[in-house]
């Protein structure tokens, strides 16, 4: 292959992958589902093939950009007009979190842990799941948090009041997961194993397997999640 032919190569293929993509809209790269992300990988991989690829003819190239694409919008219409389709190809929102409390079962659906569903409420700037009302797991990737109604912000001003510093501990920390004691955690805190069976039997669990989430909030207090807690 010349540099002259392979400089148009990658002109035409830049041009048509400019063309296409917007054609396709935003949807492919704003919301990453199943089917979004076959389809920038192959089209990806045809436009990289049309720009580098002697074997692969110019016309051959853009037939095969131009069905792709075709293909592609024929199944975001199907995915417009039926539930069902819609659901079978990009899935659909899993609820994670429910009137408080962590759906184990709904985790292991999507293939995430705790810590995994901790990193993403704290880049919703949540850090603690004691705040969290609903938090769903959304077909692109993202999860939605609905915040309890006493942890939606307020300031000092609305309030009126002058409020104390009650914090006994900098910031949330987990010290049971997957029903099991994070001894790290505990000792970061200067508390033990005979504090947290105490603090669990007071509110009624007489077993630390009973737990499947337990964390220690900025106040002292302790936050449980049972396990097995039904969705419906």
């Amino acid at each position: 292959m010349t540099i002259p032919e392979l400089i148009l190569r990658l002109a035409i293929a830049f041009v048509t992958l400019l063309f296409l993509t917007r054609l396709m809209g935003r949807k492919e790269i704003s919301q990453m589902t199943f089917f979004n992300f076959i389809s920038a990988i192959s089209i990806g991989h045809i436009g990289g093939s049309l720009a580098i690829d002697a074997s692969l003819t110019i016309t051959n190239g853009l037939l095969a950009l131009i069905a792709w694409t075709a293909f592609t919008i024929f199944i975001s219409i199907l995915d417009l007009k039926s539930q069902k389709l819609r659901v079978a190809i990009e899935g659909e929102p899993r609820i994670l979190v429910k009137k408080g409390k962590i759906m184990e079962d709904e985790l292991r659906k999507v293939r995430l842990d705790i810590d995994a569903l901790n990193t993403l409420l704290r880049k919703k700037n949540v850090f603690s799941l004691s705040e969290v009302n609903y938090a769903i797991f959304e077909t692109d990737g993202t999860l939605s948090v609905m915040k309890k109604e006493s942890k939606q912000p307020l300031t000092k001003g609305d309030l009126n009041i002058n409020q104390k510093n009650a914090h006994v501990f900098p910031i949330s920390t987990s010290v049971i997961s997957d029903g099991k004691i994070k001894e790290e955690n505990l000792e970061k805190l200067n508390l033990n194993r005979q504090w947290l069976e105490n603090q669990l039997k007071d509110h009624g669990i007489n077993s630390i397997t009973d737990v499947f989430y337990a964390e220690i909030q900025k106040d002292g207090t302790l936050y449980i999640d049972p396990k097995n807690d039904a969705l419906h």
